[in-house]
């Protein structure tokens, strides 16, 4: 492929050709040379303006072809910013603003920083350009809607996101699935929560299959941000972290009804396995932020959700006893990984310490991010302890100032997910 590529006004318009100009830039040779071209230069830090520059541009070039991309990420970036959402960039919680550089380049300075001086490594240069492609994908995730069928779009995603991740690749995982994409471009600090509701009603739409991977994602997330709120930003008071968490409870309550009537129906169909056991984790993650606003009394914030809550009690009601046995294997213990011993503050900031890290020592994590949600399969639960613990270690290092106090934002701990576990079997059989 020679040339330029460039999404303008006289090229096929839209989605689809966005898609097509990730797909060049994805599944082939285009990102080694691209990283080749900068790892040329004298040092690391100056093979890091040379990726800085194409990322502000939302284009690179090597070997005679152009990769432009910079017009419609600008658009979709301006009108997901009208919906709510900053995905490309981060907050500044000092300055009290959005932060002018897209994350990937805040992650860079701070490489620079850090290792400017070292040699400029392709395997380090291949992670960060990843990382940002892993952006522009975040933020299609949330312009599927805007044309043709949202469920295809999503599907052409995942596609991307397989290149991403494959051969010609820095070897990084991110995510498991594209549905987890919407996750992470909308898990930042938002000033104003106004697109999350409108961003549910939309997902909605979307068929069973793509519905039930949005909440297995969901509800094992939110079960590990509320509990860090619950511990840490609410000092265990329950009403004040339902009273600040309005946007969160809706989303919450969708993945537990989601993953409730899938396992409804393999119930009742007798099958049982992996698939049934995800289902199983993900609906005690989710239970375990606060399990009596969904089976109990629900929060003023889950009024417009009370037809998904209903059911999800009905539903539990009738298979309680089998749901409390089949949740008891999932009880932390010390020789294996547990997710409801991971607590954390937003779902970006755990992904993005696992890239700072992988950045730091030059090497990729084969771990995804799903797969901090989950103790299955149990012979990966030490690569996990080992990450989680890892990241852990850079949140104490750098602590943020809550309630008065430093804390860490990333914690993995046994004893607290073991308390979780309790307190919420507690709640599921009064």
């Amino acid at each position: 492929m020679s040339g330029v590529s460039r999404a303008d006004s006289s090229s096929k318009s839209g989605l689809d050709e966005v898609f097509s100009l990730l797909q060049a830039a994805l599944d082939g040779n285009f990102r080694r040379d691209v990283v080749a071209d900068a790892a040329r230069a004298a040092n690391l830090e100056k093979a890091l303006q040379r990726l800085r520059d194409g990322m502000r541009r939302h284009a690179f070039s090597t070997r005679g072809t152009t990769i432009d991309l910079g017009r419609p990420i600008q658009k979709y970036d301006r009108k997901t910013r009208t919906l709510g959402f900053h995905v490309l960039h981060d907050w500044d919680g000092i300055a009290d603003r959005v932060n002018e550089d897209i994350i990937p380049v805040d992650v860079l300075h701070y490489l620079a920083d850090k290792r400017g001086t070292s040699a400029a490594d392709p395997a380090v240069l291949a992670i960060l350009l990843d990382y940002y492609y892993f952006h522009l994908l975040a933020l299609l995730s949330l312009r599927i809607w805007d044309e043709g069928d949202p469920n295809a779009n999503l599907d052409q995603i995942a596609r991307l996101l397989e290149w991403l991740q494959g051969a010609h690749g820095s070897g990084q995982r991110f995510v498991a699935d594209a549905e987890t994409l919407i996750l992470i471009a909308t898990s930042h600090y938002e000033l104003h929560e106004r697109g999350y509701a409108a961003l549910l009603e939309k997902t909605r739409t979307l068929d069973a299959a793509h519905r039930v991977r949005i909440a297995l994602g969901h509800g094992a997330s939110m079960g590990s941000h509320l509990r860090f709120g619950f511990e840490v930003t609410y000092g265990r008071d329950t009403i004040n972290m339902r009273n600040d968490n309005v946007a969160d409870y809706p989303w919450l309550c969708f993945a537990l009804a989601t993953v409730m009537k899938e396992y409804a129906r393999l119930h009742a169909a007798g099958e049982r396995g992996p698939a049934r056991d995800r289902l199983v984790e993900s609906m005690l993650n989710g239970l375990s932020a606060d399990a009596r606003a969904i089976v109990g009394a629900p929060p003023s914030s889950l009024a417009e959700s009370e037809d998904e809550r209903a059911e999800f009690a009905a539903s539990f009601q009738a298979l309680k006893a089998d749901l409390l046995a089949e949740f008891e294997p999932f009880r932390p213990k010390e020789s294996a990984y547990s997710p409801l011993c991971f607590f954390f503050n937003f779902s970006h900031n755990v992904l993005k310490g696992t890239i700072v890290d992988a950045l730091l020592v030059g090497r990729p994590w084969p771990i995804s991010f799903n797969a901090l949600l989950t103790g299955l399969p149990d012979d990966a639960g030490a690569a996990k302890s080992a990450l989680a613990e890892t990241l852990m270690g850079y949140a104490r290092a750098n602590p943020h100032r809550i309630r008065g106090r430093l804390r860490p934002v990333i914690v993995y701990d046994l004893a607290a997910g073991r308390d979780a576990f309790a307190v919420t079997m507690k709640k599921l059989k009064d």
